[in-house]
């Protein structure tokens, strides 16, 4: 009779460093130091770095740290609201235009604030218009409603749980998971093949947004990483971390290095296959 033996499988998904992990550093020095830790590539999250909107630039730093843009944050943060228009449409239209020419796979996109009436009407049948346009992933990823004290504003529509609305692709994250109070295991399964994304950072539970070092916190980082693992998964594994304490520009690499790996780590399931 076979004997087992354990393996170690490993997805074909790629660990990506997102360029907000190193604010207040530039989105350069992000290139800089995923290309220096060995990371795959790097998100770009589109902000206020005027770098971050120039797909020339982009480009370049792509080339010159030989490390891909494999995903384009659409610029959908209250501090980014003027930035590649003010109309919500042509900021995802801008952002689709930019994942096709440098080469990215997966643009990341919020749901609307509440006030944003007509966007949040139209926006997941929008997203799906977009999504027949092209063969970029739309995935929307899942935020958390604001607390302050003991009160609770509901900021995003249709919902801050995404999966309660018809998309195609979804990004999980994992630090809104825990801003949000939600079994993050759970929501995993809810996504199920239309896990398109991760964001993976940790957290406490805080009603601020942490965005921890994996493993510094309590949501399931690990878990998660072993169950995409297990089914195979082949979208990207994007390190979201929020590194503004760090001391200095090596205490910010230590974390980041960290972190990278952690995930590699935790990326791979050990298997029973027959022996021979």
């Amino acid at each position: 009779m076979a004997n087992p033996r354990d393996v170690v499988r490993i997805p074909d998904a790629k660990v990506a460093l997102s360029t907000a992990s190193v604010y207040p550093e530039s989105t350069a020095t992000a290139f800089e130091i995923a290309a220096r830790l060995g990371y795959d590539g790097v998100e770009v999250m589109v902000w206020t770095d005027p770098v971050s909107q120039d797909i020339e630039a982009l480009r370049r730093l792509s080339d010159y740290h030989r490390i891909p843009i494999l995903a384009v944050h659409a610029p959908c943060l209250l501090i980014t609201q003027r930035v590649w228009s003010t109309d919500p449409w042509v900021k995802l239209q801008r952002a689709r235009a930019a994942a096709e020419k440098l080469g990215a796979s997966t643009v990341v996109v919020h749901p609307p604030f509440r006030w944003q009436r007509q966007y949040a009407r139209d926006f997941v049948e929008g997203i799906w218009r977009m999504a027949n346009e092209t063969d970029v992933r739309f995935a929307v990823e899942n935020m958390y409603p604001w607390r302050y004290r003991d009160r609770e504003m509901l900021a995003y529509a249709p919902d801050w749980d995404v999966t309660k609305d018809d998309y195609r692709h979804f990004t999980i994250d994992l630090s809104h998971a825990s801003t949000s109070r939600v079994d993050a295991l759970a929501m995993l399964d809810r996504m199920g093949g239309r896990l398109g994304h991760v964001h993976l950072a940790d957290g406490r539970g805080s009603a601020k947004d942490e965005h921890l070092v994996p493993g510094r916190g309590t949501q399931p980082c690990a878990e998660l990483l072993e169950r995409l693992a297990v089914t195979g998964f082949d979208g990207h594994v994007v390190i979201e971390v929020n590194t503004r304490r760090a001391m200095s520009g090596a205490e910010r690499e230590a974390d980041l290095a960290e972190a990278l790996a952690f995930t590699r780590l935790h990326l791979a399931s050990a298997v029973k296959v027959p022996r021979r």
